[in-house]
């Protein structure tokens, strides 16, 4: 279901979308919880969102945090930034870009993409631009994984 920002007469109402924005995220996460109760073993795809590029070592190491983390939510955590640095040069363009898509794709297979950390990379405006589009529900989380609503 779609959300306009505009109301019934056609003018923005920001509020409005906002609450009901948030209303329809609830009900979502409420549909999956009653799922995990009645279907063992269900667990649903969340895309990790975070920091790669600046001091990788240390952001792959919060990536990681950040995936345990949604293990613990019993949750099956998808991070691209983890694995497509493996045989992919960040620091080319060309394969960087490549990078960027194949997330995007793995993205598309998640149910909610959550975004950790204060600070939004371009790498990742683009991964909650691309989530919002189509609709996802995008969560976020302080690095010590407090939800911010």
């Amino acid at each position: 279901m779609s959300i306009s920002v505009f109301n019934h007469e056609g003018y923005h109402d920001p509020t409005a979308h906002d609450a009901l924005a948030a209303l329809q995220q609830q009900e979502m996460q409420a549909n999956l919880n009653a799922l995990a109760k009645t279907v063992p073993g269900f667990r649903p795809l969340v895309f990790i969102c975070s920091p790669y590029a600046g001091d990788t070592a240390a952001n792959e190491y919060m990536t990681r945090n950040y995936c345990k983390y949604a293990i613990e939510q019993n949750c099956i955590p998808i991070a691209p930034h983890l694995l497509f640095p493996q045989f992919l040069d960040d620091n080319e363009p060309e394969e960087r870009k490549l990078g960027l898509f194949m997330g995007c794709v793995l993205l598309t297979k998640c149910v909610e993409l959550w975004v950790f950390g204060e600070h939004i990379t371009d790498g990742m405006a683009m991964e909650i631009e691309k989530a919002e589009r189509r609709r996802m529900p995008v969560r976020y989380f302080t690095e010590e994984f407090e939800e911010v609503i």
